[in-house]
């Protein structure tokens, strides 16, 4: 398994992910394209020390940019959407 922070690359912290996160007690993650639940599933559980439910994965297709003249697409990306035990909750993302 490769190293949890190499899965989770950074937090998701919008008006959508707080309203989702204060009700059903889900929390949101920009995590590597290549990552599947269960790395995912493991490397919350390892970085933040909570039990974790259930795992959703979006995959987002990059949308195409230009720049004058020239071309090009921005990178694709994915999200998980990780519902944690109740009475669990990580406390570096409360508002």
């Amino acid at each position: 398994m490769r190293h949890p922070r190499q899965i989770i690359i950074a937090p998701i912290l919008t008006e959508k992910t707080n309203i989702l996160r204060s009700s059903n007690n889900c929390y949101t993650f920009k995590v590597s394209l290549n990552a599947n639940k269960i790395e995912i599933r493991k490397a919350i559980e390892k970085i933040f020390n909570v039990s974790v439910v259930n795992v959703n994965t979006i995959r987002q297709n990059g949308k195409p940019k230009r720049m004058g003249k020239y071309q090009g697409r921005r990178a694709d990306w994915k999200k998980a959407i990780v519902k944690l035990k109740s009475g669990d909750s990580l406390p570096d993302f409360e508002i």
